[in-house]
């Protein structure tokens, strides 16, 4: 079996339709056991206080953001070299659902910011190539919709989401390129040393692995979705000629 076959748009919504429901419940589930550890479950940081718990919702939504874009980026490159539509339509699909994780973590990245640094925003390297990377999301949706034609849609737009990628790669490791910056490091790594404790590491595993599999489901259920509205202008243009 190759992963190809799944390229084909019947194929497709028969394999994923039944394994939404599954995907979207266990998210929900797994999410829930994940906040309710994380912020009920655990006790305050020595340093941030109850502040700390934004960590829960904040580092999963935004890993979300930038791997979503990531996400998009391999699926126009499918479709660029192989011109399947179903990889176009996921990366379409995933887009706004990149849109609500980049904004949950600009929103709680603000609320932390107050109380740590004094100050809702600064123009800290990484908050602005994540800003610009929102903006790149803003851009993508709009670039869709404002196309009528769906293949020069999914080429322009594969095009922009090639170049976003740059900012994509900057939100994930600027901390790493300007020492100067207020964001602390990455706050999960497999460097032992370098991770929070593990009264904090184990619930944000399972958060993360919450909003993974909502992803899952939710891109799933908006490439149908896709497809099928895809369909439906395809038949109304026929029966328009």
């Amino acid at each position: 079996m190759s992963i190809w076959e799944y390229a084909n748009p019947k194929k497709f919504i028969a394999t994923t339709t039944p394994l939404v429901p599954w995907l979207l419940w266990g998210a929900i589930a797994i999410l829930t056991v994940g906040l309710i550890w994380g912020f009920f479950f655990t006790p305050d940081d020595v340093r941030q206080g109850s502040t700390v718990k934004i960590f829960y919702l904040h580092v999963p939504s935004a890993m979300m953001a930038i791997n979503v874009w990531i996400m998009m980026l391999i699926a126009s490159l499918v479709w660029l070299v192989r011109r399947h539509h179903v990889s176009a339509l996921a990366a379409k699909a995933a887009a706004p659902i990149g849109i609500v994780m980049t904004l949950i973590a600009l929103f709680t990245g603000a609320v932390w910011g107050q109380p740590m640094w004094g100050t809702w925003w600064a123009w800290d390297p990484r908050l602005t190539s994540f800003l610009i990377l929102f903006l790149f999301y803003l851009g993508y949706t709009a670039l869709w919709a404002a196309i009528e034609d769906p293949d020069t849609a999914a080429d322009l737009t594969s095009v922009l989401c090639i170049v976003g990628s740059v900012f994509a790669v900057l939100s994930r490791y600027a901390v790493n390129f300007w020492n100067q910056g207020l964001h602390q490091p990455a706050s999960l790594s497999l460097d032992k040393e370098e991770n929070v404790a593990d009264v904090f590491w184990y619930p944000a595993l399972v958060c993360i692995a919450g909003f993974v599999l909502l992803f899952v489901a939710l891109v799933l259920m908006r490439t149908a979705s896709e497809i099928r509205l895809r369909r439906m202008r395809a038949l109304e243009a026929r029966m328009r000629s």
